[in-house]
């Protein structure tokens, strides 16, 4: 049986796998506060249940560094807005009202989706990296662990580690279309907004280059 301390290093290791990416087991060991050994154990666990992958790199000296990353079976361990039934409704829609339907319904809800990211927005004028700040948190709030930063050369990067309507969005991709709409409308006309990592294309994340 399974204590509960040890399933909390489980999902704190699988939060961080997914939140940041491939990482060492000493990497995550010193994010955890635990032993590299007590890490391995769970990854080698982790791995026989099919959710965590690792890579062998090679370098000129020494032995090569194991490096851990989340398999794709582990897209269900985290929150997806009850899938099934969300593909089940846009497959009933899709028939129901055709393609351009859908299309239609689509633009509704990203309509309605602005209207209340708005309210939550601050004002028009504030600085970017506020209205930034307040995309994030409110894509954080949905689910999908939403971080911002400050790049080297003046741009900004909109993180998305995890999609919580991805299963419905594999079914109707115009779901994605219209959350990189969403995002530039929010910040406006003067704002450059780029995917440049998409999880549907492969990625482990959603993210956008935001260029002032």
């Amino acid at each position: 049986m399974v204590d509960d301390a040890s399933e909390r290093t489980r999902d704190k290791i699988l939060f961080h796998l997914k939140r940041r990416g491939p990482q060492t087991a000493s990497a995550l060991a010193k994010r955890l506060g635990v032993t590299a050994m007590a890490v391995r154990q769970h990854l080698y666990v982790l791995s026989e249940q099919g959710l965590a992958d690792f890579d062998d790199e090679r370098h000129r000296v020494g032995r090569p560094r194991r490096v851990w990353k989340l398999a794709p079976a582990a897209q269900a361990e985290f929150p997806d807005s009850h899938a099934d039934l969300t593909v089940e409704l846009i497959d009933a829609m899709g028939r129901a009202f055709g393609d351009e339907g859908l299309d239609r319904l689509i633009v509704e809800r990203t309509r309605a989706q602005l209207e209340r990211y708005r309210a939550l927005m601050p004002a028009k004028d504030a600085p970017i990296q506020k209205q930034i700040a307040a995309i994030a948190k409110i894509r954080r709030d949905e689910g999908y662990m939403a971080e911002w930063s400050k790049e080297r050369d003046g741009t900004f990067l909109l993180v998305e580690n995890h999609c919580p309507i991805c299963a419905a969005a594999q079914t109707c991709q115009a779901l994605c279309r219209d959350e990189l709409s969403l995002i530039r409308s929010l910040l406006g006309k003067g704002v450059r907004v780029d995917r440049e990592e998409h999880i549907l294309a492969g990625a482990r994340r959603c993210a956008y280059r935001i260029s002032p």
